[in-house]
């Protein structure tokens, strides 16, 4: 059976496929069963390889896994961290019918997170705030990453502005533009991020959160981690978080005002962007958009602009 897809270019890939990629080049696993994971990225289908790994490929041609992966800096990073992190056990070549780099990587057990279905948001929301303090506080010199690269998202919010104002004309008609654009606006005129370099995960979504038992088990998929204004990583306190710990989430995490406040801008700018793009291929990306949209907004009416 075909993955399902989410974008329009990308490869037919299936439990098949995934098997006859670890019989040609990883036989060693040719004997494990290959299974269809509970829960798929949305540039990466995943596959459970027995029970300890799993396979992890790309939905596009041409792509490869991420170089925190491949380059070993997730390595020197994971014992720097409160909970496991990806470690890459094996990288596969692409092949005639799968023209993309894939790997097998060690599975971390556990569950994804689904917002407004958490069993100990409380914990849960320390949890997030202590691992986030411990990635922010990586000294960069010391796991070999003085000249890291930009993270993917984490710049000025100004490189944001026009895809932002672009999907709330998108949308307008399934949420409220008008307030969506006020609270954008509003965030456009903070002070942008100078604190030191620091090192972010700029992607913490529900779907790259592992946890078992209602407790931070695991983070996942670092392809978009760079250095980049901490900000970027709040995002998860609309995208999963209620809000009744959202006040405690941000006071382990220590953050200003003004940081607090660009990071609400970025999960909004983000779920207008998924509610867009996701409404006719992925219920889960289309459900966490309105949930985040939602608590945004009622944040912004119960403290006005903070």
């Amino acid at each position: 059976m075909l993955a399902p897809k989410l974008h329009t270019d990308e490869l037919d890939i299936s439990t098949e496929l995934a098997a006859r990629l670890i019989a040609e080049q990883a036989p060693r696993w040719a004997q494990l069963p290959v299974q269809a994971g509970t829960a798929a990225g949305t540039e990466c289908v995943l596959y459970r390889l027995g029970d300890e790994l799993v396979i992890r490929m790309p939905r596009r041609a041409g792509e490869r896994l991420d170089a925190f992966l491949t380059q070993g800096i997730l390595a020197r990073l994971a014992p720097l961290l409160p909970v496991p992190i990806p470690e890459l056990v094996a990288e596969g070549q692409p092949t005639a019918d799968y023209p993309a780099y894939w790997g097998v990587l060690r599975w971390i057990a556990g569950d994804t997170p689904v917002e407004g279905r958490l069993t100990a948001p409380t914990l849960l929301a320390a949890d997030l705030a202590k691992f986030l303090l411990a990635l922010w506080r990586i000294d960069l010199s010391e796991v070999q990453l003085a000249d890291a690269p930009a993270a993917y998202r984490g710049g000025p919010l100004s490189e944001e502005h026009e895809f932002t104002l672009e999907a709330i004309g998108h949308i307008r008609g399934l949420i409220d533009a008008d307030l969506a654009r006020s609270i954008w606006e509003h965030a456009m005129e903070l002070p942008a991020w100078d604190g030191p370099a620091t090192l972010i995960h700029a992607d913490m979504m529900p779907g790259n959160i592992v946890t078992r038992n209602g407790r931070l088990a695991g983070v996942i998929d670092f392809a978009a981690s760079g250095v980049g204004d901490p900000s970027m990583d709040l995002i998860v306190a609309w995208m999963l978080l209620p809000g009744h710990v959202r006040s405690a989430f941000r006071e382990v995490t220590g953050v200003d005002d003004a940081t607090w406040l660009r990071g609400r801008a970025r999960a909004l700018s983000m779920a207008l962007g998924h509610l867009d793009y996701y409404r006719q291929t992925s219920a889960v990306m289309y459900d966490n958009a309105r949930y985040t949209i939602s608590e945004v907004f009622a944040d912004y009416h119960r403290g006005g602009s903070v």
